[in-house]
């Protein structure tokens, strides 16, 4: 008897690193259930787009893609930080199936089996132990916790995502241990708020291996360095437990890399940003997070045209970023994003305004970059191999996240792999991304 043809799923992944992993998420259980993915609408059962929802630009990105996935196929499921406010969606394109929210997993599925069931055929439901990743096969996101506490007036991801829901220790360390086994090589750390780690299950231990582990942020980063891959802690609220952190980076336990949403740095417009975390000790804090150790790198990223800013709050923020020497930097001119609290404040920056102090901002943090980076010239780099060309190979130090940071160009006597951790000797830097050759293997 001859097996029905498996259904095949075209998906579009919009968004930040959280909502990747809300995709492989779902991708893992439609693989697990015998479905396969397309790569073109056009010839796919259905097509699921998993939205963002954060900034309006994000929004209007959302609602073209829902549209070309409309076009092309028709049959549509939106998910995702968009579909928790689904009437935007419901008035563009009312013939979608089904409309749902960031992590409702089941909501999704349950609309893919209406719409096109699932065709079991022993020989194509596999899916690999580590399921099914959307990121390469070297590196992996490890989301610890979703929603957040805070209530930064700018913000409404707490409205979309919930309040913070923590999970345990030994799920997430039994995820990376999945990972690593399966050749993934460094774990990017990710959440909303990734030091509030454990607060709302009050730091309960739980079992793995032969020991407990709380639910900490320091904790689980030590235990997440004995897995023997690198450790990329990003979205870290700078709270005073962030300190404990450094001396894993000193032990070589996690990489030596900060990545903290600072937003700003005057008093004025942080209080009006509602921002967690004392701000005003923050660059004695990180004189001596680099006292202790020399190699960190520090990302960050800042908003400029907050409502109310004036020149000086931003003449503030460039003498603030000339002194804290921040390595890699993403900045956001301030857009108003329907339900967040800070429409409400009055004194709206013009456009043009934000566009000026965006350029001035990034001119003055690229030489900050250039002068940084060229400190790394002549020192030896362990770099990770993300594409190999055929004179040229492109990785990322220690001091690089994928997607958002600079890159490592390297040349290699012998061919090199993806995925691959060589030593490199820096041999010139640029504005943003450091050229060598490999020294040893």
């Amino acid at each position: 008897m001859q097996q029905a043809s498996a259904p095949k799923v075209s998906f579009v992944s919009l968004g930040c690193p959280k909502a990747l992993v809300d995709s492989e998420r779902i991708i893992t259980r439609l693989r697990a259930e015998g479905y396969e993915l397309a790569r073109k609408h056009d010839g796919a059962d259905l097509v699921i787009v998993n939205t963002c929802g954060f900034l309006d630009s994000a929004k209007k990105e959302s609602l073209s893609a829902i549209g070309e996935a409309m076009a092309e196929n028709g049959k549509v499921i939106v998910t995702g930080c968009m579909g928790a406010e689904p009437e935007q969606i419901e008035a563009t394109y009312p013939g979608v199936l089904s409309i749902s929210g960031p992590q409702q997993y089941e909501s999704v599925l349950e609309a893919v089996h209406r719409a096109v069931p699932p065709a079991h055929n022993p020989h194509i439901d596999l899916v690999p132990p580590q399921g099914v990743k959307l990121t390469p096969r070297h590196y992996a996101y490890l989301k610890i916790s979703e929603g957040c506490n805070n209530r930064c007036s700018f913000c409404i991801i707490p409205k979309l995502r919930g309040d913070l829901v923590s999970r345990p220790a030994n799920d997430v360390l039994r995820e990376a241990e999945r990972l690593v086994k399966a050749g993934v090589k460094e774990l990017l750390v990710i959440s909303q708020d990734t030091s509030a780690y454990g607060v709302d299950i009050k730091y309960a231990a739980s079992p793995w291996q032969d020991r407990e582990v709380r639910a900490r942020f320091f904790d689980l980063a030590k235990e997440l360095g004995e897995l023997g891959a690198w450790v990329r802690l990003q979205y870290v609220y700078p709270y005073p437990h962030v300190d404990e952190v450094i001396g894993l980076m000193t032990e070589g336990k996690v990489l030596p890399y900060l990545d903290i949403p600072f937003q700003h740095a005057s008093p004025e417009v942080l209080k009006a940003m509602k921002r967690p975390a004392a701000q005003e000790k923050t660059l004695a804090r990180i004189k001596a997070w680099r006292e202790a150790c020399p190699e960190l790198t520090l990302r960050s990223t800042f908003i400029v045209g907050f409502p109310g800013e004036t020149d000086s709050d931003f003449a503030y923020l460039l003498d603030w970023l000339e002194e804290a020497e921040i390595d890699r930097l993403g900045c956001f001119k301030y857009e108003p994003v329907a339900g967040a609290a800070s429409n409400a404040i009055g004194n709206p920056v013009p456009d043009e305004v934000k566009q000026e102090r965006w350029n001035a901002l990034m001119a003055r943090q690229q030489k900050i970059s250039a002068r940084r980076l060229k400190r790394r010239v002549g020192t030896r780099q362990q770099v990770i191999v993300d594409e190999v060309g055929p004179t040229v190979a492109k990785g990322r130090s220690k001091a690089d996240a994928p997607e958002i940071d600079g890159a490592v160009y390297l040349s290699s006597r012998r061919p090199l792999k993806v995925g691959e951790i060589v030593t490199a000797k820096i041999e010139r830097a640029d504005e943003y991304d450091l050229h060598g050759s490999v020294a040893g293997f």
